[in-house]
């Protein structure tokens, strides 16, 4: 085994994508056939993998080793996509972005990944029913923040779980579902969290509970986890750490909290940008610890739910999660605490620097979820729908952000 890298000296980043009909924008469950293309997905000195995922019109990019050139990232992963969408056009396809597909029916559309490990998947459609939108129509960009021992995993897990809660109000892309508006700007989030109610210690509060150890998260959090789904679950198929899905999880088997709440965006330069964005304030928590109580997990999650709800326009009125954030005021938005944390407390991080001109297109226009929003409206119309996804796929291809009307 690798020796684990040190807290902040690299990360990863994975991307999720759906693969649709190029024509009528409909899910096409052909992962499996574009994988046995393997020429044209898989080259070598390769830095962005291409995986499976547990639905067949699904697939995830990553890079393959732990970076801190956040730069070189939507580079990396745009000619990634750019080759998987060439070799997509043999079957009539293409990768469309954002956190939900807005009108797929996954009960009757959804298709398991039927190869290696399928016996993963069976288990989880058995026992979690996986033709519902939380396990078969969820895109997320996931960040990957490493721990070389015990004290930083302490120290970052901490840190991470205050940071949680602001993340839609950047990163929400999933405002639609089921061809109509769904109340929510972050409705991935919403399906998510109750995806695996059947075994609530699976997912908790979403907000993970705070922990000192490696060993007091396996005691607490994977010990009670793995003996609740034991019966439903003899063999041991899902009795590893990959089956908690709480909003960050510890990946102890290489040595990374993956942060889990970001929506997938339009194009990797956007995605890249919320990751940078999301790391400078984790490791401004990690740098300023203080004296600090540990956060509540019952208020961090009031605090995700309005975020996940109303995305940048959320308002935040606890003043104690204010403080700790270093904002003097008793309330504001969620986009003027980020626009605040940008211009003050993050400034001086360099990893933040690069990404500033598209981190403010998102505060002065709204998270992508607020611009289809302002581009669709509530009544939807599929025409109208179907036409901006279409853009949505474009952006995509071309790295370029998405401006609706009256934003560009």
């Amino acid at each position: 085994m690798k020796s684990p890298i040190s807290v902040f000296a690299g990360y990863g980043i994975e991307l999720e994508y759906m693969i649709v009909d190029r024509e009528t924008l409909s899910i096409q469950p052909i992962a499996d056939r574009l994988f046995d293309d393997a020429g044209s997905l898989h080259q070598e000195h390769d830095r962005i993998g291409c995986s499976n995922e547990l639905v067949l019109h699904q697939i995830e990019l990553k890079n393959e080793h732990p970076t801190a050139d956040l730069e070189a990232l939507p580079i990396w992963f745009m000619e990634k996509i750019q080759r998987i969408n060439s070799a997509l056009n043999a079957f009539n396809a293409r990768l469309m972005p954002s956190a939900m597909h807005p009108w797929m029916n996954p009960e009757s559309e959804t298709r398991l990944w039927p190869h290696r490990q399928a016996e993963i998947y069976q288990a989880y459609e058995r026992i979690f029913d996986c033709h519902r939108h939380g396990h078969a129509n969820v895109q997320s960009m996931q960040v990957n923040l490493p721990f070389a021992d015990e004290t930083e995993f302490a120290r970052l897990h901490e840190a991470v779980r205050w940071a949680l809660p602001l993340i839609p109000a950047l990163a929400a892309s999933s405002p639609y579902a089921d061809g109509q508006w769904s109340g929510f700007m972050d409705y991935r989030l919403e399906v998510y969290r109750t995806h695996q109610q059947r075994i609530p210690s699976t997912a908790g509060e979403l907000i993970p509970e705070p922990i000192a150890s490696p060993e007091e998260y396996r005691n607490n959090i994977l010990a009670p986890m793995f003996k609740e789904i034991a019966p439903y679950d003899p063999e041991g198929v899902l009795q590893h750490e990959w089956l908690n899905v709480r909003a960050a999880v510890p990946r102890f088997e290489r040595s990374a909290i993956e942060i889990r709440l970001a929506d997938v965006q339009e194009c990797p330069q956007a995605d890249i940008a919320i990751a940078a964005a999301v790391i400078a304030l984790v490791k401004h928590l990690y740098d300023n610890t203080g004296d600090w109580p540990t956060a509540d997990t019952a208020n961090l999650f009031r605090i995700l739910k309005s975020t996940m709800l109303d995305a940048e326009q959320a308002v935040i009125a606890d003043s104690v999660y204010l403080r700790r954030l270093g904002y003097a005021g008793e309330r504001c938005m969620a986009r003027e605490l980020w626009q605040f944390l940008i211009d003050q407390p993050l400034s001086s991080q360099s990893l933040l620097q690069p990404w500033g001109p598209t981190l403010q297109l998102i505060l002065k226009h709204g998270t992508l979820a607020r611009r289809l929003r302002h581009y669709i409206g509530i009544k939807v119309e599929h025409k109208q729908l179907e036409a901006t996804y279409r853009e949505l796929c474009d952006c995509l291809n071309e790295g370029r952000l998405f401006l609706g009307r009256g934003l560009g």
